[in-house]
C-alpha cells in the first residue's frame, strides 16, 4: 500500500464520522436516546483515533488535496454540538425557556469557538471549554439533574469557552497523558455502558461517568495552577 493510499484511507476513516452523525440524528428524531448516544460514542472513538493516524501517516504530505482539519471540524460540530443540543431540547430535560436558551447558546457559542484561531494552546490543549457538549449532555441524560442545574452547567461552560482556562486534549496534551488518556478511554467505556443499559439509574456506569468527567473537566485548570517542572530542574 502506497503512502498516498494510506493517507487517503485516514481521511475516509474520518469521514465515517459524518455517517455516524446521520445515524445518531435519525435516532434522535425518533427519540431513541440510547441508540443516539451509542452512535455518538462510536463517533467519539473515531475522533480520538483519526488524529494520531493522520499524524502517523502524514496526511498533509501524502493527501494534501483534502483538508483533514476542516473535515474534522465539520464532523465535530455535528457530533459534539448540534445533535447533543437537539437531544437536550427535544428530550424535555430542560423545560420551557431553559431549553430554548440552551440550544441557542450552545450552537451559537460553539460556532464562534470552532472558528477561533486561538482555540489551541502551545501544549496542544484547548484555550477555553472545547465545546464537548456530547459529553455534558450524555451525563445529563444519565444523572437527570434538575433543569436549573442543567441550565447552570450550560451557562458556565458556554462562558468557559471564551475565558483563559485550559482544557486538555487527552491524546495530544503530553503532560500527565499517562493518566489522562486512560481516563478518557474509561469515560468512553462508561458512556457506552450507560447508553447500552438505557441510562438505568442503578448502573455503576453513572459513577464512572461522574469521576472521569470531573477529571477531564478540571485537570487542565489544575495544570495551570501547578506549573510544569522545567527539564533542567527535573534533571
Amino acid at each position: 500500500m502506497t503512502p498516498q493510499i494510506r493517507a487517503l484511507s485516514v481521511h475516509l476513516f474520518t469521514a465515517t464520522g459524518a455517517v455516524l452523525a446521520m445515524l445518531a440524528m435519525l435516532a434522535a428524531v425518533e427519540q431513541e436516546w440510547s441508540l443516539m448516544f451509542l452512535w455518538l460514542v462510536v463517533a467519539f472513538a473515531v475522533d480520538g483515533v483519526d488524529g494520531p493516524l493522520a499524524r502517523h501517516f502524514d496526511v498533509k504530505t501524502y493527501a494534501p488535496e483534502f483538508d483533514g482539519v476542516l473535515l474534522d471540524l465539520i464532523i465535530d460540530y455535528l457530533t459534539y454540538v448540534f445533535i447533543p443540543a437537539f437531544a437536550l431540547f427535544n428530550s424535555g430535560l430542560m423545560a420551557g425557556w431553559t431549553g430554548w436558551f440552551a440550544i441557542i447558546v450552545i450552537t451559537f457559542a460553539s460556532a464562534m469557538y470552532f472558528a477561533d484561531t486561538r482555540m489551541k494552546t502551545k501544549d496542544n490543549s484547548f484555550a477555553g471549554f472545547p465545546g464537548c457538549w456530547n459529553m455534558l449532555v450524555l451525563v445529563i441524560f444519565a444523572l437527570q439533574p434538575s433543569h436549573w442545574t442543567s441550565l447552570a452547567l450550560v451557562t458556565l461552560l458556554s462562558v468557559g469557552m471564551f475565558v483563559p482556562l485550559k482544557f486538555i486534549h487527552p491524546v495530544r496534551t503530553e503532560r500527565w497523558r499517562w493518566v489522562s488518556l486512560p481516563v478518557a478511554l474509561a469515560w468512553t467505556f462508561f458512556a457506552g455502558w450507560a447508553a447500552w443499559v438505557d441510562f438505568h439509574p442503578q448502573s455503576w456506569a453513572h459513577w464512572g461517568l461522574v469521576v472521569t468527567s470531573l477529571y477531564l473537566l478540571f485537570v487542565g485548570i489544575v495544570q495551570q495552577i501547578i506549573p510544569a517542572r522545567s527539564k533542567s530542574s527535573a534533571s
